[in-house]
């Protein structure tokens, strides 16, 4: 047996550690660029509690706070246009996946002018960057410990990611008490991606036995916890536990990557138009793609159904997305048939990682069309 597994960020998990933030940037920098959302973080009192740990660590904190649910280039570039403005030595992402893409692709385009044309590009490992640490408040992308910030370039309207081992995160800092009151909705889809970094990490060409083994516990921990956030059952004990699993399965598209699901959904963006999230756009496709992809990784697919309290995936997926409230069609979301060939210009990203074999635009248009 043999197989490559590196992830070069120092994770920091528990209660409490968002108090440590100011000591860990003080270890890169003594000034920062703190990134958040546009309301969230300082209405629950996150971004004072951030600020104030990194002055009690001799550190700088600005706040850019001009993060859309759906991250974009030009957002980017106003954040970029601060840091370097004010010459800040490290750049923070306290957030949700959009936040934390946001912040690393800052990080990463610092010395490399607009952000936009690095969307879709796979950036050198050596590529000059500034540190930055990640502070997840969902427990969902994993995007705290993973090598990609997914945003839309404007000016070509197009999603993609900016990839590479230049885009890894020094440090995260995982705070279960950060998800406590999330709103339901938004804990049930975030949760959903990381179910899905879960089964893809299982399923994947580039999976491991490793992974195999993550994605398991990722799996049985969520399959309970979700049900738990979507009958309002949820305690500290619920939430540390999805923190947790969203932290496997971001380890798992560190190293594993992901598969067609997410190539798909990325293509889903729709510029002016109400975009569902990621993870809701994942629940969406999720059904038509285990049909099609089952055939080609039985053993994985039966491992984990196993796991879910089921004989099949299929049966496990459709009853938890049934629990959550997430079984929900394309047509619900707001598309139409009409939308499947702008999706189809969209689609980037490679595919190879995916149990299928060979994979057919056909195949990719059957998919799209079995989820309307």
């Amino acid at each position: 047996m043999h197989f490559d597994f590196h992830i070069p960020t120092r994770i920091r998990f528990g209660r409490g550690r968002l108090d440590e933030l100011g000591s860990v940037v003080a270890e890169f920098a003594d000034s920062a660029l703190l990134m958040t959302g546009r309301h969230a973080m300082k209405a629950a009192g996150f971004q004072e509690r951030a600020l104030a740990s990194l002055r009690a660590a001799g550190v700088r904190g600005v706040v850019f706070d001009q993060i859309s649910a759906n991250p974009r280039s030009d957002e980017v570039d106003r954040a970029l246009e601060l840091a370097r403005g004010l010459k800040v030595g490290a750049v923070v992402g306290m957030g949700g996946g959009s936040v934390l893409d946001s912040a690393k692709a800052t990080a990463a385009a610092i010395h490399l002018g607009p952000v936009g044309p690095l969307v879709g590009t796979t950036l050198a490992a050596d590529t000059p960057t500034l540190p930055m640490i990640a502070v997840p408040t969902t427990a969902g992308s994993g995007a705290e410990v993973t090598k990609g910030a997914i945003l839309t370039d404007t000016a070509r309207g197009f999603k993609s990611g900016i990839r590479g081992d230049a885009i890894f995160p020094r440090a995260a800092l995982v705070d279960p008490a950060l998800t406590n009151g999330l709103p339901r909705h938004v804990a049930l889809e975030s949760g959903f991606d990381a179910l899905a970094h879960a089964i893809e990490g299982a399923v994947a060409r580039r999976s491991t036995a490793l992974n195999k083994n993550l994605s398991r516990q990722a799996v049985d921990l969520l399959s309970v916890r979700l049900r738990e956030v979507a009958d309002g059952r949820a305690d500290a004990e619920s939430w540390d536990a999805l923190s947790l699993a969203a932290l496997l399965g971001g380890i798992n598209v560190a190293t594993a990557s992901t598969c067609l699901p997410h190539r798909l959904q990325q293509a889903m963006g729709r510029g002016a138009r109400n975009e569902p999230s990621h993870g809701l756009g994942l629940a969406i496709l999720y059904p038509a793609w285990l049909r099609a992809a089952y055939p080609y990784a039985p053993t994985a697919f039966d491992d984990l159904a196993a796991v879910l309290g089921d004989e099949s995936i299929h049966q496990g997926v459709g009853r938890l997305l049934k629990d959550t409230g997430l079984d929900i069609t394309l047509t619900a979301a707001g598309y139409a048939a009409d939308d499947i060939a702008g999706f189809l210009a969209n689609l980037s990203g490679n595919v190879d990682n995916d149990p299928i074999t060979d994979i057919p635009r056909e195949l990719i248009d059957e998919i799209y069309r079995n989820s309307l």
